[in-house]
């Protein structure tokens, strides 16, 4: 490890470089950028934490300069840099009681079990990396214990078997013992592709929401409640489709039900089936689902288009945003045994000019793409009903096919430009608060992005079903605390500041440099920006001083001084 000094045009740039060797070659690589030259030397704050560790350590400083005398650094052994950001997730870890859920099992085993889960959930969020790599790079990280691969893997395996356990035990933690209840959750599902091309029971191609279509997959079902905090969730077989996951999700929630209310279920259009809705009802619970409206009878699509019946909605300037109106909805229909089944709704449809204009460009995007087929007809067959075969109709059923533009279709979508349906089962609630309910899904919208963008999800280098749960438990632990520490700053009015990719930066910048001299090891802090002073504000963690003894670093951060030696075995 060195100092290297490089010049750009006028500037000279002052960077920590260490050499390692790969495939046989030495390479360097850059642990940290001081920056210009010229801006240090006038940097007093840097200057006097420089000048106060040759003091402690007793090496001679040319005052009149204002810079070490390199005759005697001698006494100072190589810089080894530590990212202390971490202590932030150490806090959340035990403050949201994954410590105690993730090792409950056995008393003798919860420390082992605990450090290596948190080695991999803290990897997630700060720098996603494979198990390998995560075991490769565990030194960055200051005094966590040292944790071997396969106690990685052993653990992934504990994971799977105890995901149930887990979740009931964060859920009593979080709620349950703080006699908060939770009457509405918000549920959705996406997709999760493998760089592969073979199925097995759980692994198995489908329909992707990422376009993934040549791999094969698992489909996530995901509840969080009304501020976006994680709740629970089921993996199921990659071809899936996303209505027949919800028996899944009501299972999940009658295994919480000790501190459950009765939930009403919000969820898109994916999920609403007669089906699904029957079940919803049949569990005591009620539910929020967007409609397929374009798909009613005709004496509720007449009513629905009619202009009767609707409230404005306007601005500040009298302009009007959106109107709605509620009309009462019996939902007829039969299940596969022929038994017939009645439920009574509320359908809230809203309309707004703004819509109108997205649905009608959003046609004739579709009607540009349909004349384009229709132009090359050997294309049609190999198409699903989606795109621009929506537009299309099939003229004689001969062979080859003919096809001609679906005029009359186009014609009957037109009409719905601008409106939009919301069946509910809360007939008790006004027709804002289902709006307002509805339009909070999005939160688990971004959950899903933020699980599969900042904390890179995937690629998943796990192939058994147990491994690939257990890596999904390993990423839902990580978003638990990810999703906390995001709401402890929105709360304290530093909104902008939450994104988690401004958290991940911010906290991997976190940095301290350990240096060994004749007085012993002393350890100096790079500078923080202003956003991880507010996280361990938040957190009650105090930051290290600018220069510290271990002593009084380990003692300012609440970590033991020396690591643990000994791994316990995870069998």
């Amino acid at each position: 490890m060195f100092i290297k000094t490089t010049k750009v045009k006028d500037y000279e740039y002052i960077k920590l470089v260490e050499s390692y060797r790969e495939n046989g070659k030495s390479k360097h690589r850059v642990l940290y950028n001081f920056g210009r030259l010229d801006l240090i030397k006038k940097d007093e704050s840097f200057l006097k934490a420089v000048k106060k560790l040759c003091e402690l350590a007793e090496i001679g400083v040319m005052k009149d300069a204002g810079v070490i005398d390199s005759a005697l650094l001698d006494n100072c052994g190589e810089a080894e840099i530590y990212n202390y950001g971490y202590v932030a997730y150490l806090k959340l870890w035990k403050m949201l009681g994954i410590e105690e859920a993730v090792g409950y099992q056995s008393e003798k085993l919860r420390h082992c079990v605990s450090d290596t889960v948190f080695l991999m959930a803290v990897q997630h969020l700060l720098e996603p990396r494979s198990k390998l790599s995560t075991f490769q790079r565990q030194n960055r990280y200051l005094n966590l214990n040292e944790i071997s691969l396969q106690h990685m893997y052993r653990a992934l395996d504990r994971l799977s078997d105890d995901k149930e356990a887990i979740e009931e035990s964060l859920f009593e933690h979080n709620y349950v013992l703080h006699g908060q209840t939770v009457d509405v959750v918000f549920y959705d599902v996406t997709t999760f592709a493998f760089e592969s091309v073979i199925a097995d029971s759980l692994k198995d191609f489908g329909y992707s929401k990422a376009c993934k279509f040549n791999e094969v997959q698992v489909v996530l079902g995901m509840l969080i409640d009304t501020n976006g905090m994680p709740v629970g969730f089921e993996l199921f077989p990659g071809n899936t489709s996303d209505g027949k996951t919800m028996p899944g999700a009501l299972e999940n929630i009658k295994r919480l039900r000790f501190g459950i209310n009765r939930v009403i279920i919000v969820a898109d259009r994916g999920l609403n089936n007669k089906d699904n809705l029957n079940l919803v009802k049949d569990a005591g619970h009620g539910y929020i689902m967007s409609s397929k409206i374009k798909g009613m009878d005709k004496k509720t699509k007449t009513l629905i288009l009619s202009p009767e019946g609707f409230t404005v909605v306007e601005d500040g300037k009298g302009n009007e945003v959106f109107r709605y109106k509620t009309l009462p909805y019996s939902n007829v229909f039969k299940d596969e045994n022929n038994v017939t089944h009645t439920l009574d709704e509320n359908l809230i449809i809203t309309y707004s000019a703004k819509r109108a204009r997205k649905d009608q460009k959003d046609r004739e995007r579709l009607i540009e793409k349909a004349k384009a087929l229709l132009e090359n007809p050997g294309k049609i067959d190999a198409l699903n009903k989606r795109g621009g075969k929506k537009y299309i109709d099939k003229t004689e059923p001969e062979k080859p096919a003919t096809w001609k533009l679906a005029v009359e279709k186009i014609e009957q979508d037109s009409q719905f430009d601008g409106f939009y349906g919301i069946q509910t089962s809360e007939k008790n609630m006004t027709a804002t608060e289902i709006t307002d309910a509805y339009h909070t899904l999005w939160k688990i919208e971004e959950s899903f992005r933020i699980m599969k963008s900042t904390m890179e999800t995937r690629p998943i280098f796990h192939w058994t079903p147990k491994r690939i749960q257990g890596h999904f438990v390993v990423c839902f632990l990580a978003f638990l605390m990810e999703r906390k520490l995001e709401l402890l700053l929105i709360d304290d009015k530093d909104e902008l500041l939450s994104s988690p990719a401004r958290i991940q930066e911010s906290l991997n910048n976190l940095q301290i440099v350990a240096v060994n001299t004749d007085k012993g090891r002393m350890f100096i802090k790079a500078k923080a920006d202003p956003l991880c002073n507010k996280i361990f504000q938040l957190l009650k963690i105090n930051m290290p001083l600018n220069i510290s003894t271990p002593t009084e670093l380990f003692d300012r951060l609440k970590l033991p001084e020396e690591p643990s030696e000994v791994q316990l075995s995870l069998v």
